[in-house]
């Protein structure tokens, strides 16, 4: 992430005038919008009455702040303007704006995209009615915020074999368990996992899910100890888990989804609908490698199209229930391009620098649920599985672990 200071305000600058834009009216209100504090450097301070920050494309920002909180504001870059009053607020926000300018907020037309809509509607309309054409910012969060640095990228990478034991150790507890015929159960399997995470050094905003059959046909299934599922021969096993270095705020999270059965031999139909949700991911990739290699630009509705083409052409597009994938940078579900057609349109691009995961599904209601995710990131040579190993066949589970 990259905040505003005098040091960045050129870049923040040049990318908007590039952009088209007039301006970046940065907006809160008691923590309404995340993304003013995350781009400002606004880290002490007690804010309980509205604060305006205006980014021109050129000249001199304005921070438009309550008189009893200005003294927050005074180190950011540009001119502070006081107010005690609405009508001097609104007053101070005409003059400041560009009349008939094109200035982005944390907003999207007709809330397409959700993500990056936190503007109330009726801040909008009263800084429409001054006179300027309120847009997204959208783009600046993607450029600015979920790009990854070479550092985050580095701590990516070195998170990513530390993840894949800590499975490996969680699918091994499971089958050992079994075999030994203990009473494994899901919930436990969970806290193993989180252990792990810690002694690894790794932080999360939730636990792993660890889900057995039926429970795997939910794609946020949560197990708890107050409703104990125990995991027995011919069971089929999903593990998706999440996390991050915690001792670095670039830190960029690694997010995997990977399947198992108890068994000698994977049931036809399970291995059925693995490959079919394997295609769908392999044709994912291959989609946006294709199109970045002939240097046309993608977008993350198009990549998502590619993959649930794959499933629904199989028969089971009904049962894909959620996006191909999410954006993925200092938080699990980043700020940047989803891959998504489904629950959205997102027309934003995927541009040099972003992660996301890829992570196609089918879920049979009261049967079984098969996700296979991996994670992406576009570099200077085109798009990168930076999680591999990635899965290529429903694990043999007691036959791994012998």
């Amino acid at each position: 992430m990259i905040r505003i200071t005098d040091a960045t305000l050129q870049e923040f600058q040049s990318f908007l005038a590039a952009s088209g834009l007039d301006g970046w009216l940065l907006y809160d209100f008691h923590g309404l919008n995340p993304f003013a504090r995350q781009f400002l450097p606004l880290d002490e301070g007690h804010f309980t009455r509205r604060y305006y920050y205006y980014l021109p494309a050129n000249g001199a920002p304005t921070a438009l702040v309550h008189r009893i909180e200005q003294n927050f504001f005074t180190h950011l870059p540009g001119n502070l303007t006081p107010y005690s009053g609405w009508q001097e607020m609104e007053a101070a926000l005409a003059d400041m704006l560009p009349k008939g300018g094109r200035v982005a907020m944390e907003y999207s037309p007709g809330n397409a995209l959700p993500y990056v809509s936190c503007v109330d509607a009726g801040t909008v309309e009263m800084v429409s009615g001054l006179g300027v054409k309120v847009v997204s910012s959208a783009d600046i969060i993607q450029q600015f915020l979920s790009r990854w640095s070479a550092e985050g990228y580095r701590l990516h990478m070195e998170t990513v074999p530390v993840m894949h034991d800590i499975r490996l150790q969680a699918f091994e507890s499971i089958a050992t368990g079994v075999k030994q015929g203990q009473k494994v159960l899901e919930h436990e399997i969970q806290q193993q996992m989180t252990e792990a995470f810690r002694d690894a050094g790794l932080e999360f905003d939730h636990p792993p899910i660890v889900a057995v059959n039926a429970h795997a046909a939910m794609p946020h299934y949560a197990p708890s100890p107050e409703l104990p599922t125990e995991m027995k021969v011919g069971d089929l096993v999903l593990i998706d888990m999440w996390a991050r270095r915690s001792d670095h705020p670039e830190a960029i999270y690694v997010d995997i989804t990977w399947t198992g059965f108890l068994g000698d031999q994977i049931p036809p139909k399970i291995d059925e609908v693995f490959q079919i949700v394997k295609s769908g991911r392999d044709a994912a990739v291959e989609f946006v490698a294709s199109r970045l290699d002939k240097g046309e630009v993608v977008a993350g509705w198009e990549v998502d199209d590619a993959c649930r083409s794959v499933i629904e052409k199989a028969g089971y597009g009904q049962f894909f229930t959620h996006r191909t994938g999410h954006s993925i940078d200092q938080k699990v579900h980043g700020a940047g391009v989803n891959i998504d057609h489904l629950e959205v349109r997102d027309d934003r691009q995927l541009i040099e620098g972003v992660g996301f995961s890829i992570e196609p599904g089918i879920y049979l209601p009261g049967e079984f649920g098969i996700r296979s995710e991996i994670d992406a990131y576009i570099g200077a040579d085109g798009i990168e599985v930076t999680t591999a190993p990635s899965q290529d066949e429903v694990l043999p589970l007691l036959a791994m672990f012998e």
